[in-house]
């Protein structure tokens, strides 16, 4: 016989499981993923590993779907490719270090976006050099390419600050400034 206060507790621990999946589905957006892939993350946090059948039959998706979404989720490195010995398939695993996934994802994009931006810089600069160095050219169009050119200049400086703040993380040098908090109540 079943015990009606277990089968009360699994009913709250499925439901407080729920609200979470949710929040974090719902949330996923900040790290460039789909409310679906979000959702594949929040249910794998709360299990060991899971291969894609499994997904599947917990979530309802198809399996393109679910493969898409979690080969978005290892890119991004909040899902990890477990190996099994005996077994063809593939087994997945959520990070639940969410200081990990943090700095992963956004470390990836500040690196993208200064080197864009860098690259971007250097090739309009040496452009705009060219003209206000030329002095067949109007001084009009000198000035403007001069002010152009110094108004690139300043971006750098938030460039290259971004450089060390992705730096200052990966090295986990920025917790001297932020220190993580070893107590996990609310306060």
């Amino acid at each position: 016989m079943k015990n009606p206060q277990d089968e009360r507790a699994r009913e709250q621990l499925e439901e407080a499981k729920e609200q979470v999946i949710q929040a974090i589905s719902e949330t996923m957006d900040l790290y460039g993923v789909t409310p679906a892939a979000g959702k594949i993350y929040a249910t794998m946090y709360f299990q060991d590993q899971m291969n894609l059948d499994e997904m599947r039959e917990e979530l309802g998706m198809s399996k393109p779907s679910m493969s898409t979404n979690v080969r978005k989720l290892q890119q991004i490195e909040m899902v990890k490719k477990k190996f099994q010995r005996g077994t063809r398939k593939h087994t997945y695993t959520a990070e639940k270090d969410f200081f990990h996934s943090f700095m992963a994802y956004f470390c990836q994009m500040w690196e993208r976006e200064v080197k864009m931006n860098m690259d971007a810089i250097h090739e309009a600069e040496n452009m705009l050099a060219e003209i206000f160095e030329d002095e067949t050219i109007s001084d009009e169009l000198r000035e403007e390419a001069k002010s152009h050119y110094d108004l690139l200049n300043q971006s750098k400086v938030y460039y290259r600050w971004l450089e060390k703040l992705v730096e200052s993380i990966r090295s986990e040098e920025i917790y001297k400034f932020l220190p993580k908090e070893t107590d996990t109540q609310d306060k």
